[in-house]
């Protein structure tokens, strides 16, 4: 089984996301975690697009990277250019990938258009993670 460690600034919304899809995709092939360089508590919208989606992330805590540097990750993914740049040393053999999501966290408008913005990036999020189960976690 692989060990999987996504994150995020705040691990409020995009790492939460990727957290849930990985997860559904992987299956009992991967552990997965998220954390961020801080934590901003998981994003109410983030769990109601999941949900909307049947993904369950309300029980998902924001955690902070360093209370995972004792786990022996395969496989280290950044989905914002910042975790990228700030992420602390893993003293690690760990795969690392990044692809900056944008933050739907920082959407404006009407409710409608931020609840829409939260589902765009949900749907990128989906995706990716999908390919990236199918590509690294084969049996």
């Amino acid at each position: 089984m692989k060990n999987i460690l996504v994150l995020c600034t705040g691990n409020s919304c995009r790492s939460q996301i990727a957290e849930g899809y990985l997860r559904h995709f992987a299956g009992d092939k991967a552990t997965i975690y998220s954390a961020g360089i801080e934590t901003h508590g998981v994003n109410p919208k983030a769990i109601q697009v999941m949900a909307e989606d049947g993904i369950d992330i309300s029980k998902h805590t924001s955690n902070n990277v360093d209370e995972y540097v004792d786990i022996p990750f395969d496989y280290v993914i950044t989905v914002c250019d910042n975790a990228k740049e700030n992420c602390p040393y893993f003293p690690s053999n760990a795969a690392k990938f990044h692809r900056n999501f944008p933050d739907p966290a920082k959407a404006q408008g009407s409710p409608d258009e931020v609840m829409n913005e939260f589902r765009r990036v949900r749907n990128m999020i989906k995706e990716w993670s999908a390919d990236f189960v199918t590509e690294h976690l084969k049996d």
